[in-house]
């Protein structure tokens, strides 16, 4: 039978402190332990070869072309990240409102998926399926006549962009765009054509979230977007029930795992998730997030190190599996460090 917290025996029998006395012991009682095998690293992908750009708005972080993306990856690769997440920066004279380069087999995200593959074979891949980079409004999908985002016509679009990225050799697409049906149908297709073993992470609990700027500033959408917003299709802020809703849809139809996004402002999302459904549950640490710690470690605020493995930690406490965060490789190298 389980004891519960009220029943512990009161003071001075119970000393909660006594396992606090020692760092073998704090070690020996750990609940939660943030390892590399936790995290994912989101990488923007440009155009073009030797090419590199710092993206303002999260200090720290790069835009890099293909070849120097290869010869990055060769140090994540050695510190065990398990797994990196594309997302392309797409020039303007690609973008259309249709978003017809998204499935290009010569797309930024095909390619270097392919060049990936071929560099670094149990290096897991991720690719971002959603249209926003490529459409010349910054919205998730394409627009009917009355600007509203169509959902059916979108989830076609979504599902050739998913293929073109499983023929390319990705590992596990990953649906943002939080369009309804999408799952079942992008899991039907690569069925169909024989990537039964590409699995599917759904970004199921997407939110309307104010702490996505500086990604937007990083893929390049944030100018077509002037101002929008995308609340008619990702989820309000001020609802936690219906996370459970879209989770339970998008593992009905075959997602293999679930994202929470963003990460640490949802954190009570991942724990009602994980708990319903005990599936593989993944939250990602967003742009916005970054820049704020950032900029409280440049102004001496926070102290970088110990903050940056204490807020993964929080992921891991809250249930998460998988952490997608931009102090991966920052991280990792600190979780080596610590292990020696």
């Amino acid at each position: 039978m389980m004891m519960s917290v009220a029943n512990r025996a009161p003071y001075p029998a119970t000393r909660l402190r006594r396992t606090r006395a020692h760092n073998w012991l704090r070690r020996l009682v750990r609940e939660n332990q943030l390892t590399v095998d936790d995290l994912i690293y989101p990488v923007f992908v440009l155009d073009g070869e030797q090419r590199r750009e710092a993206v303002a708005s999260m200090p720290g972080v790069e835009r890099l072309s293909i070849d120097l993306l290869i010869e990055a990856a060769a140090e994540w690769v050695e510190l065990g990240i398990p797994a990196l997440a594309i997302f392309p920066v797409t020039p303007p004279e690609h973008k259309s409102l249709d978003a017809a380069a998204a499935w290009s087999p010569d797309g930024i995200a095909q390619r270097a998926t392919r060049a990936l593959k071929a560099a670094y074979p149990d290096l897991g891949i991720i690719t971002d399926v959603a249209l926003d980079p490529f459409t010349t409004h910054g919205q998730d999908g394409i627009l009917d006549d009355a600007g509203y985002v169509a959902n059916d016509i979108t989830v076609a679009a979504l599902v050739r962009q998913a293929l073109s990225h499983a023929e390319a050799g990705a590992d596990i697409v990953a649906p943002s765009d939080m369009m309804d049906g999408r799952i079942g149908a992008i899991r039907a297709a690569l069925e169909a054509a024989g990537y039964e073993r590409v699995s599917i992470l759904s970004y199921a609990a997407k939110y309307a979230s104010s702490y996505y700027g500086p990604f937007r500033d990083a893929v390049g959408s944030a100018g077509n977007l002037k101002g929008g917003n995308k609340k008619n299709y990702q989820m309000d802020p001020g609802n936690s029930d219906e996370a459970l809703h879209e989770v339970a849809l998008d593992l009905a139809e075959g997602a293999d795992m679930v994202m929470v996004k963003p990460g640490m402002p949802y954190l009570d999302i991942v724990r009602l998730v994980k708990s319903e459904f005990q599936v593989p549950t993944f939250a990602y640490q967003v742009s916005g997030e970054y820049a704020m710690h950032v900029a409280a470690f440049e102004r001496g605020w926070l102290s970088r190190e110990p903050v940056i493995l204490e807020s993964l930690l929080a992921f891991k406490r809250a249930g998460a599996d998988g952490i997608l965060t931009y102090f991966a490789v920052e991280a990792a190298r600190l979780l080596h460090a610590s292990s020696r």
